[in-house]
């Protein structure tokens, strides 16, 4: 059996209550980092979390295995790339709560349906689309997606935006081939049933000052309700978000 620790570790005085101890023990590490610190090696980690040493190379391997660590050549730590990344999902989601649910509430008065903001999340395969931000419809009837939800990039029409205009994406094959370059021609995707059988989305990509795709504006409703009247209402939206969002 394993030793007990002498000293209560940082993270068993400051434990989550109900949360897992393994988690509290590696986000004590990356709380081990402190102002000026570049890297940090075996024993400075030890030190400052009262964890042993076998203990901290278990969770450095877990955490530097997610990039949120990375191991350098004089065999210290830094902080990885995906520190990176958080940071600025987070910092770009502080801005855009100024920005985005404002307009996808009139997106929703002008047309009585849902509004959503999608990012796309992830590389290659493991690629995800991300439902950032949600205005529902006010009809009791309607899709029940919620903010932070995490959707196919393959199905749906706010998926095909995110695809179709991403330039890194792999090109479509077989049917795709044609239904993504009608995609692009449009400037938008309208469909009924691409994810569910019973939900009709319409989607516009939104674009930063540069023209790079950002994220996707998508209005879902019932088939019943589908109505090609709410194309230009979403193209709007996504127009009125470019360059800001």
């Amino acid at each position: 059996m394993p030793r007990k620790a002498h000293t209560e570790s940082v993270s068993d005085l400051n434990a989550a209550p109900g949360g897992a101890a393994a988690v509290d023990r590696a986000l004590s590490l990356l709380a081990a980092f402190q102002p000026g610190d570049e890297a940090l090696s075996l024993a400075d980690f030890a030190a400052r979390t009262q964890l042993y040493k076998s203990t901290v190379l278990r969770l450095l391997a877990s955490l530097e295995h997610a990039a949120l660590v990375r191991r350098l050549d004089d065999g210290r730590y830094g902080l990885g790339p995906e520190i990176a990344r958080l940071h600025s999902l987070y910092t770009a989601a502080f801005s855009l709560d100024q920005i985005v649910p404002p307009v996808l509430r009139e997106l929703v008065a002008a047309t009585g349906e849902s509004a959503a903001y999608h990012v796309k999340q992830g590389h290659g395969t493991e690629a995800v689309r991300v439902c950032l931000y949600r205005v529902d419809s006010p009809h009791p009837i309607r899709d029940h997606i919620k903010a932070g939800d995490v959707l196919p990039l393959a199905r749906g029409t706010g998926g095909r935006v995110l695809t179709v205009f991403d330039p890194d994406a792999p090109a479509p094959a077989g049917k795709d081939k044609a239904l993504y370059a009608k995609i692009r021609r449009d400037g938008y995707y309208s469909e009924i049933g691409d994810r569910l059988a019973d939900v009709a989305g319409i989607s516009a990509p939104v674009r930063d000052a540069r023209g790079a795709l950002t994220a996707a504006v998508t209005l879902t409703m019932p088939a019943h309700r589908y109505n090609k009247a709410c194309i230009a209402p979403v193209l709007a939206a996504a127009k009125q978000l470019s360059g800001r969002a």
